[in-house]
């Protein structure tokens, strides 16, 4: 498969979108990187190990999407791949939810991947090519203790993607989501629980480059973790959730 010659990535300043932004610069695609803060940005340009560009945006603005989309391929040309990985993640126990975090969550992991896809899908259709990915996770197969404002936004983006597959595979534009477990990042950072199967964050970037290749629609990583949440997804609820309840201690 021929790299895209150029990639634009949300949420780039930290975690896996910086580890990303990091993978295809040493493949030497020009590199749009997106988050909202604009020093962690220039930052990763500086240390860069080949053609990052900055393009400071908050992903729920969908007007500033839109301009920063059209900025993007008047400086650097149409975008051949976009991960759509900014996303927020806030612990929901019972004793601390909010509906605030709920919206807050759903700004952006629900409605920031709809801005982006708002801009980018007229252009990608028209042109009939490009590549779409969205960052969704395992926690949205099924809702995991704690963490109802995350899986539920993960479960959306799954659908999202699902629903627009159909229609993009007879437009030319592709279109895969990314399904992670845990993840060292500065997210996971703030669970205070056991996290299987933990992955160092330069092993999850590379199987998403990996799996970004592939013509799988989704690419879900460890194999061992999401495997064993997928049967848990098809489990009837007098199984699931004493099953769910007993490992994790609710």
């Amino acid at each position: 498969m021929i790299s895209p010659k150029t990639v634009w990535i949300t949420g780039a300043s930290t975690g896996i979108g910086a580890e990303l932004v990091r993978s295809y610069t040493r493949m030497g695609c020009r590199v749009a990187a997106s988050a909202r803060s604009a020093d962690k940005l220039h930052a990763l340009e500086a240390g860069g190990a080949g053609s990052v560009h900055p393009y400071p945006v908050d992903v729920t603005d969908a007007a500033a999407i839109m301009d920063t989309v059209a900025a993007i391929e008047a400086d650097l040309g149409p975008i051949d791949l976009a991960v759509l990985n900014a996303g927020a993640y806030t612990p929901t126990p019972v004793k601390d939810f909010t509906a605030e975090v709920v919206k807050a969550t759903m700004d952006v992991n629900v409605l920031g991947v709809s801005n982006a896809l708002a801009a980018l899908m007229p252009r990608m259709v028209e042109r009939r090519s490009g590549h779409l990915a969205l960052m969704s996770s395992v926690a949205g197969y099924r809702g995991l203790p704690m963490a109802a404002a995350y899986s539920a936004s993960k479960a959306a983006v799954i659908a999202m993607g699902q629903s627009l597959k159909a229609e993009l595979d007879g437009l030319g534009v592709k279109i895969q989501v990314i399904c992670p477990g845990f993840v060292k990042t500065p997210l996971t950072a703030q669970n205070e629980f056991p996290m299987p199967y933990l992955m160092e964050v330069e092993d999850a970037a590379q199987r998403i480059v990996e799996g970004l290749k592939s013509d799988s629609f989704e690419i879900a990583f460890p194999k061992r973790f999401a495997w064993q949440l997928k049967t848990m997804q098809r489990l009837p609820d007098g199984v699931f959730f004493p099953l769910i309840k007993k490992a994790t201690g609710h």
